[in-house]
């Protein structure tokens, strides 16, 4: 039997728009302040972020589709920012989060430590980690969790944690967890 590792691993065409579960979400929540509006930077309003962040902050939301280009658009007022940015030219989000100089905390992929990029951007300031005793699945666009992740996440912040490093259990339920979660 031969074993396609590209159908494995990788999907075809674009596949940025993952959806964080629910689980993935939860974690964050004790670490927002309580006053802070959030801006969710990546999410519509049907975005786990929103619904949870919601029922204790207040929230701002913006979205690609919705015409709001992060690069571009930002909210009027907003304090500190939660989101999952695209995985995709990862540098420059995270470029452009530290320039407002506000609080974050956006998930990304673990492997994205072994690049010199986060230890550039992140020289002079201090690197926070909200880490993850299992992999998390994200959602594909169809609603389904996505079987192809091969990577561990975690949420990169700055001037959002008490601490530099902190790990956190990802409590999966059996209705998210189609899937193998390890």
């Amino acid at each position: 039997m031969t074993i396609n590792s590209g159908k494995l691993m990788y999907s075809s065409g674009n596949n940025d728009e993952c959806y964080t579960p629910t689980y993935g979400v939860e974690p964050i929540l004790k670490y927002i302040p309580k006053d802070a509006k959030v801006w969710c930077p990546f999410d519509t309003k049907e975005s786990e972020f929103v619904k949870q962040i919601s029922q204790q902050n207040s929230v701002v939301h913006s979205h690609i589709s919705l015409e709001q280009d992060f690069f571009i658009y930002e909210p009027f007022h907003w304090d500190v920012m939660v989101s999952n940015p695209p995985f995709t030219d990862k540098r420059k989000y995270f470029e452009r989060a530290l320039s407002f100089g506000k609080p974050f905390a956006l998930i990304m992929t673990n492997t994205w430590l072994n690049d010199s990029a986060p230890k550039q951007l992140f020289k002079d300031k201090d690197l926070q980690l909200l880490m993850f005793d299992k992999r998390m699945k994200f959602i594909s666009p169809d609603g389904r969790p996505n079987d192809k992740i091969t990577f561990s996440s975690s949420y990169y912040c700055w001037n959002f944690l008490p601490k530099q490093i902190i790990m956190e259990e990802l409590q999966v339920n059996k209705s998210e967890a189609r899937l193998p979660v390890d």
